[in-house]
């Protein structure tokens, strides 16, 4: 992945030694081509599990799940972070705190888009604290779905967020792990 590390590396912004901006990358612009590249990577990886269905969390996940979704030929589905006047009243709900905007929201996915029987592939751009996802794999276990892993763009080991999944036996793959931001500079693994 020396392409995505290239590109982290150029177009990232250090805030923090915990902060890691990708508005130019992931969260606010995307390069489609990289998008596509990723996705592919990612189907790559889980080819043979069987997926029926890509997840992912509104709104910086989506695009590389979909670019998933679209190389595996299947459905994606993300979790919304807001209701609307359009929201089922029967959707499965989660409260989640979020790492980059310091505040608790909810996520949701209709039942009618996730249920028994359904393999999903969870994809996300970034797992810091793990406190999204934790909450979005919830949301799929009470839909009866079985989850077969999930698919991280960066993985920042020095947070606790992938390393506790995996000990909870979620199968994490991640196409970069960054194991620093300390003094400016991104470090990986």
């Amino acid at each position: 992945m020396d392409w995505l590390k290239e590109r982290i590396v150029k177009e990232g912004v250090v805030l923090s030694d915990q902060v890691l901006k990708l508005d130019a990358l992931l969260t606010h612009q995307v390069d489609p081509a990289l998008i596509m590249d990723m996705g592919r990577e990612f189907a790559a990886r889980f080819k043979e599990s069987g997926v029926t269905k890509v997840v992912t969390l509104e709104s910086s996940g989506i695009s590389v799940a979909f670019a998933a979704a679209l190389e595996l030929g299947v459905p994606m589905v993300f979790a919304r972070r807001k209701k609307t006047l359009l929201a089922d009243p029967d959707a499965l709900c989660e409260r989640v705190p979020s790492f980059t905007k310091g505040i608790v929201t909810d996520i949701m996915v209709s039942r009618q888009f996730i249920g028994e029987g359904d393999k999903v592939l969870f994809i996300d751009d970034i797992i810091a604290n793990g406190d999204a996802a934790r909450g979005l794999i919830k949301i799929i276990d009470r839909a009866g779905a079985e989850l077969i892993g999930l698919g991280v763009v960066i993985e920042k080991s020095f947070q606790a967020g992938a390393r506790t999944l995996r000990e909870q036996h979620v199968h994490v793959e991640s196409l970069v792990t960054i194991s620093s931001l300390e003094g400016g500079k991104i470090s990986f693994s």
